[in-house]
């Protein structure tokens, strides 16, 4: 199996900066796209930014210029660095990740969740 654990959410002032890190775990073989999608309370899941395996990164426009996704794939992790924060970039913050894992007789693929990382951006 596949598990996915977000760290590094906290509270911030607004202007400050955070970092959040997300490592999946379990028989990888592989991960291609991984994600950092974010949700505020009474608000739809919304795509934060993603980066493939290769390094290609997108973003959502409300966070261009601000938000930086890398990833370390030796280590299955993905970073989110957040400079300038905003009030409205609170949220719980979910690492997605598209996995390729199993065993040598067996292959799986599968799209998997962690738990959230609350950001709050407040004075």
């Amino acid at each position: 199996q596949v598990q996915v654990v977000e760290s590094g959410g906290g509270l911030v002032q607004p202007g400050g900066s955070l970092r959040l890190s997300c490592a999946a775990s379990g028989s990888i073989f592989s991960i291609n796209t991984m994600g950092w999608y974010r949700q505020a309370p009474g608000n739809e899941r919304d795509l934060v930014a993603a980066i493939t395996i290769g390094g290609s990164a997108n973003y959502a426009d409300s966070v261009k210029g601000r938000f930086t996704i890398s990833r370390d794939n030796a280590k299955n992790t993905v970073y989110l660095q957040m400079n300038s924060l905003k009030p409205e970039d609170t949220a719980v913050y979910y690492c997605n990740a598209d996995v390729v894992w199993g065993s040598l007789s067996s292959t799986y693929r599968g799209n998997y969740w962690g738990k959230g990382t609350l950001v709050t951006v407040s004075s």
